[in-house]
């Protein structure tokens, strides 16, 4: 063996240790996992069941840590700014790294470089629904509505550049139609116009507005999903009429950008394995959910395919938040 061989591969080996000992020693103390929305919301909920279940294989508690406010960029700026240890953790949706960074003139991170991704959580499909006023029995039909009537129909979301909001602006960016957009604090604010005739349609969680449908209040029409959802197989996919459309939101667990890559595996297989356990898919799957763990080079590569496809819908949209 060469003496050269012989430095290099010693120099590599004492710069391993340190990123082994430290993935050995973790986790260290609590960690937190950090919610960029108030408590009490389905984000919220997400976070505290899976946190609930981290604790017992890391062998630490897991504090859910809610910080609301700024298109969900100051919890995300919390999460940037810790230190990379694999202690603080972000409970992300598409706000922060992946819609905010569009709607905002800038935001306090690097969407990208400040965070470390460590596994997809889950996907949950909104619901394309309409008031039993709107003459539309289908998607097709309701296109055709709003392209016979410019302007007329109006959706309802939960707040400007929420899901709600990009699903339809997504709807008339594929379909090419003109509908007008009735931004609202929350689902449940906009829920109430829906139901009473206010707005024309919604596209937003499923769970909430299926029982509505259900019962005759309002019509559905679409899933946001590629596929049909399991627990509305009657109700078509959006991407049946329109291929390509996809706007369920997905949710995923980031560290701090520079965390080293065995504490990041560490945590990866820890998820991983929550999520493949059938008590917990169980859980996901009475709520409409699907459970979508990955690689972090797998979760990195769909938040950058995500911000482009987004960012394209923005644009067109014209959508700024100041």
């Amino acid at each position: 063996m060469s003496p050269v061989l012989t430095r290099r591969t010693v120099l590599a080996a004492s710069l391993a240790v340190p990123s082994l000992a430290r993935a050995q020693a973790f986790p260290s103390r609590p960690l937190r996992l950090i919610v960029p929305y108030a408590a009490g919301g389905s984000a919220d909920a997400s976070a505290r069941q899976l946190a609930e279940a981290m604790a017992g294989p890391l062998g630490q508690p897991v504090v859910v840590e809610n910080r609301p406010g700024g298109a969900a960029t100051i919890g995300a700026q919390a999460v940037a700014r810790a230190a990379p240890d694999g202690h603080t953790l972000l409970y992300g949706t598409p706000a922060p790294q992946i819609i905010s960074p569009h709607l905002m003139r800038s935001v306090p991170y690097d969407p990208i470089k400040d965070f470390a991704p460590v596994s997809g959580y889950k996907r949950a499909p909104n619901l394309l629904v309409v008031h039993p006023s709107v003459p539309a029995q289908n998607l097709a039909e309701l296109i055709a509505l709003a392209k016979a009537r410019p302007g007329t129909l109006t959706f309802a979301s939960s707040g400007v550049g929420s899901s709600s909001h990009l699903a339809g602006e997504l709807l008339k960016y594929m379909a090419r139609i003109d509908i007008t957009h009735v931004p609202y604090r929350g689902t449940s604010a906009a829920l109430t116009d829906l139901l009473g005739g206010t707005v024309s349609m919604a596209l937003d969680t499923l769970s909430v507005l299926l029982p509505q449908a259900r019962d005759g209040k309002l019509r559905a029409l679409g899933v946001t999903m590629p596929a049909r959802s399991k627990q509305a197989p009657d109700v078509p996919a959006i991407a049946e009429t329109l291929p390509g459309f996809d706007a369920a939101p997905f949710n995923y667990i980031a560290a701090t950008g520079g965390t080293p890559a065995p504490v990041v595996a560490k945590l990866n297989e820890v998820i991983v394995a929550i999520l493949r356990r059938p008590d917990y898919l169980a859980r996901m799957e009475e709520l409409g959910e699907e459970a979508t763990p990955s690689t972090p080079e797998a979760l990195a590569e769909t938040i950058r395919a995500e911000s482009a496809r987004w960012k394209q819908v923005i644009e067109a949209a014209g959508i700024r938040v100041e």
